[in-house]
């Protein structure tokens, strides 16, 4: 980038698993919350992959920040597109809310996924010991 030209701005896009939930233009920058802490994009920023944790992802617009608490996911930039897919997605300006909104059905979404791949795994054991106890007898 030349000194006194500003960065051409970013497109993003925010993916559900059933619909586009954001398509903003002109973004000056994104913050994101990953597996390893907070991820900042700027235009000028290589390119990247990176595993989002639920959180609070926030972009920045001529008109002011925006947030969204968004489940797991995934964010990839290339070039000046950033695509963000994830699970959910809340939109919102009071952080206060948003964060109360995640820790509320995004972890507790993870917490009840935990609990059925336990009742899965006790369901597969006990059919393993019944099969091996059949073909003893």
């Amino acid at each position: 980038m030349r000194p006194g030209r500003a960065a051409a701005p970013i497109n993003l896009k925010v993916l559900l698993p059933y619909r586009v939930f954001a398509d903003e233009k002109e973004v000056k920058r994104i913050v994101a919350e990953t597996l390893q802490g907070s991820l900042g994009i700027l235009p000028q920023r290589l390119d990247c992959a990176a595993a989002l944790a639920p959180g609070i992802l926030s972009y920045e617009k001529e008109s002011g920040q925006v947030y969204l608490a968004v489940d797991q996911g995934v964010l990839v930039k290339t070039g000046m597109d950033v695509l963000v897919s994830v699970r959910d997605a809340i939109g919102g300006t009071d952080l206060e809310q948003l964060h109360a909104a995640v820790k509320r059905e995004f972890l507790e979404l993870d917490q009840q996924e935990q609990g059925v791949q336990l009742v899965l795994a006790k369901m597969e054991s006990g059919f393993i010991r019944r099969f091996m106890e059949f073909q003893h007898e």
